[in-house]
């Protein structure tokens, strides 16, 4: 567990917080080198591992983890102030509770003295909110097995049992269903924008869209039935292999906490995403294992139709976020984003064509 009794000198107040300081770069520098520092902590590390997220920091040590978001804001998700990052580092670690319970612990303010000084030892001033973690071994990580050929058939039915048990406990989305297909209609519409792109130069992606808003509209009648039949539910909203660990019981991860309408779903949309990482890492084995336990455990599986259009839109989508980065100023990890937009384009070609004949 994460004590606290250490301080560390800074730029901050008492009376300073991120959302209106002048100079936010330097206010999470600040942050981020108090806790990258071994000392900062009564209980020092040997070494702590420090990772940059799209949305986070992440400080790794011994068995412990601590996040740390930033201060950011975009069209879906606001982080800019200490308010906001303390609410969404609690819906953080409920939602994941449902999944991961072994493996988020808590909470913990991160205070600022008078001075000015970052410490964990309890003060006036919160300056941020963090979520500590249990460290999971990275090499248990699904993506980390798929890499290393140590996956076997009966860890992919562990998961599809974990998420089921999940999925059969949630409430039925009725009521909300319609924001599923509103989530899927408008987040198409944004695929297009983006991956027509001329400087994007991606031949044939404009009849993968087509495809897709034709089949969007007629599978539409099809997706409320499974809404009005209880199908859709608050899922996980972001899985993907490296948020699976496959330890005993697996411990599913990193849910999208920041927006709700993108978590509501249907399982086996959820599952065709994960199982569309899979392909992408090489993995094409996976898929039919995935979909077949989930079978087992919920029954009512959708049609070759509907499950092809979930493989399809969720490789555009994926597509679509790969190439956003390169939209950033400055672009971090440059000459990963196209080839990795070519790779979820490539199977998006790969599902049976959703044009009907």
């Amino acid at each position: 567990m994460m004590p606290h009794n250490r301080r560390s000198p800074g730029l901050l107040t008492g009376k300073q917080h991120d959302e209106t300081c002048p100079d936010l770069s330097a206010a999470l520098a600040q942050k981020v080198r108090f806790l990258s520092n071994p000392a900062s902590y009564p209980q020092p590390p040997d070494n702590i591992e420090t990772k940059e997220t799209h949305m986070s920091w992440v400080f790794i040590a011994d068995d412990w983890v601590l996040k740390l978001k930033k201060p950011v804001s975009r069209s879906h998700l606001d982080f800019s102030t200490v308010e906001a990052r303390k609410f969404f580092c609690e819906e953080e670690l409920r939602l994941n509770r449902r999944l991961a319970r072994e493996t988020y612990r808590a909470v913990k303010p991160l205070y600022c003295d008078d001075a000015g000084a970052l410490t964990f030892e309890q003060s006036a001033h919160v300056i941020d909110w963090l979520v500590e973690m249990r460290r999971l071994p990275a090499d248990d990580m699904l993506d980390a097995r798929i890499a290393a050929n140590r996956v076997s058939p009966a860890e992919i039915s562990a998961i599809v049992d974990r998420l089921a048990r999940f999925y059969i406990g949630c409430s039925p989305e009725i009521a909300g269903g319609g924001a599923y297909i509103r989530h899927l209609l408008e987040e198409h519409e944004i695929n297009r924008a983006l991956l027509t792109r001329p400087e994007f130069e991606l031949s044939g992606v404009a009849a993968l869209l087509d495809g897709v808003g034709v089949r969007l509209d007629e599978m539409r009648g099809v997706i409320e039935s499974r809404i009005a039949r209880g199908r859709i539910v608050e899922g996980h909203g972001d899985l993907r292999p490296e948020h699976v660990c496959l330890v005993t019981p697996p411990q599913i991860i990193d849910c999208l906490e920041f927006n709700r309408s993108m978590r509501i779903i249907d399982p086996y949309d959820e599952i065709s995403y994960l199982a569309l990482e899979c392909e992408v890492l090489g993995a094409d084995w996976i898929r039919p294992l995935l979909l077949s336990a989930l079978e087992r455990e919920l029954g009512d599986r959708p049609d070759d139709r509907l499950l092809a259009l979930y493989g399809r839109f969720r490789a555009l989508l994926r597509a679509r976020l790969c190439l956003v980065h390169l939209l950033e100023h400055p672009v971090r990890e440059p000459k990963k984003w196209r080839p990795l937009a070519l790779a979820y384009l490539t199977q998006a070609r790969r599902h049976p064509s959703v044009i009907v004949a």
